[in-house]
């Protein structure tokens, strides 16, 4: 008797997929327009200091904080694109399915990685 190995999820499964991952892209959306918009920024709001020591202080800290922001929105967008590649898996159907073993990823796994494309086994034999 063949052994009963689900090779996908169900659709109800991966509808419910879908909901986390869009309200994680809208989520990681608004935190990106945060960080940016905090690296744009370049106003003082009247906290200049009239000591040029202060002040070569000030700036290096905000240069440090702006590159920080940036990289931090990069990071975003590249969640964002990754939580999309996800969505396009579920329209393909081939969502939750680890791309080294062929196994079906664990459900607890995808709902804190959603756009996770390789099981703790995958993971596990890289290291």
């Amino acid at each position: 008797m063949a052994e009963d190995v689900k090779v996908r999820y169900s659709d109800s499964d991966l509808a419910e997929f879908r909901e986390l991952i869009e309200a994680k892209i809208e989520k990681a959306k608004a935190d990106t327009e945060l960080l940016k918009s905090a690296y744009m920024n370049d106003h003082n709001n009247g906290t200049e200091d009239t000591s040029p020591q202060f002040k070569a202080f000030d700036e290096g800290s905000q240069i440090m904080s702006k590159e920080r922001n940036m990289q931090l929105a990069q990071r975003q967008q590249k969640f964002i694109r990754d939580l999309k590649n996800a969505l396009i898996r579920i329209e393909n159907k081939t969502y939750g399915i680890c791309r080294v073993t062929g196994k079906l990823i664990n459900k607890e796994r995808l709902k804190l990685v959603p756009h996770a494309t390789l099981s703790i086994e995958a993971k596990n034999m890289q290291k």
